[in-house]
């Protein structure tokens, strides 16, 4: 081999070698920096429906987020010391604008999965729920079972994109299934008679019986299924991951999350 082959050889693995160093510095920055990003930035983009009562619900009349998941959200914004801003998302495309980053992290009464975990990060849980049936009071007494809703006659309203029409659609293929795309206002059309059962999870299931006394929530102690709330987070967020999951875990043990239970799914202060 003459010199200059073997120094155009040495140029070339130079540079492939220059080219990897910067993917992989590049790569770990992403990786470490999602937690200092929020800090250098001094805001906190949190996603949020904005159409789950009790969790995080957009009030039309003041433009804010308020529930259980807008009050942890502050929380966790006070603890990094920056500001918290909302990012309207919504239930078919809240794994698209995670994964598109187009916020740090959304909490909005998220339930917890394998198939969310497997497209993107998600925290420990801060609390139980699971999926059960909002039914017009007169009714509670039948529909009792998945048997007694999976007929042709029952009319189950849920709203799109979420794990509540998927529950439904696996589990309620004989029932007539309605979508109907604002999931705040299916409570009351079921109240009115406009639909005959929701499935939805055991704290908006309480909250509206709670609030409407035309509504029950007859299988509370007895959900379908059982699980837990989490933050979901964009891949390549380990940092800010960690740190949520440490502040769960100082919520819990101060009793901030049994104080915001109190205030927003009990409706009293402690």
């Amino acid at each position: 081999m003459d010199k200059r082959t073997f120094r155009k050889q040495l140029a070339g693995l130079l540079s492939f070698f220059c080219l990897l160093v910067i993917l992989v510095f590049a790569s770990c920055v992403s990786t470490q920096d999602s937690l200092s990003a929020v800090r250098s930035r001094g805001v906190l983009l949190v996603g949020a429906t904005g159409d789950y009562r009790p969790m995080s619900y957009l009030e039309p009349e003041t433009g804010r987020y308020v529930g259980f998941d807008a009050a942890l959200a502050g929380d966790l914004s006070e603890s990094l010391g920056v500001r918290l801003e909302f990012v309207p998302t919504s239930w078919p495309t809240l794994m698209d604008d995670t994964l598109a980053g187009k916020f740090d992290l959304a909490v909005c009464g998220i339930t917890i999965t394998s198939a969310r975990k497997e497209l993107a990060l998600m925290s420990e849980g801060y609390l139980g729920n699971g999926k059960t049936v909002l039914c017009r009071a007169e009714d509670a007494d039948k529909y009792i079972s998945l048997e007694s809703i999976n007929r042709p006659e029952v009319r189950v309203m849920e709203n799109p994109g979420g794990l509540n029409e998927k529950f439904a659609r696996a589990n309620l293929s004989r029932a007539n299934l309605m979508i109907h795309p604002v999931n705040e206002e299916i409570p009351g059309l079921v109240a009115s008679g406009r639909a005959d059962v929701m499935i939805t999870e055991i704290l908006e299931a309480e909250y509206y019986a709670s609030q409407d006394p035309r509504l029950a929530a007859p299988l509370l102690k007895e959900p379908f299924t059982r699980g837990q709330l989490g933050f979901l987070l964009p891949p390549g967020s380990e940092p800010l991951l960690e740190y949520v999951n440490g502040f769960i875990e100082k919520e819990r043990e101060s009793g901030r999350l049994d104080e915001l239970g109190e205030i927003y799914l009990r409706g009293r202060r402690p």
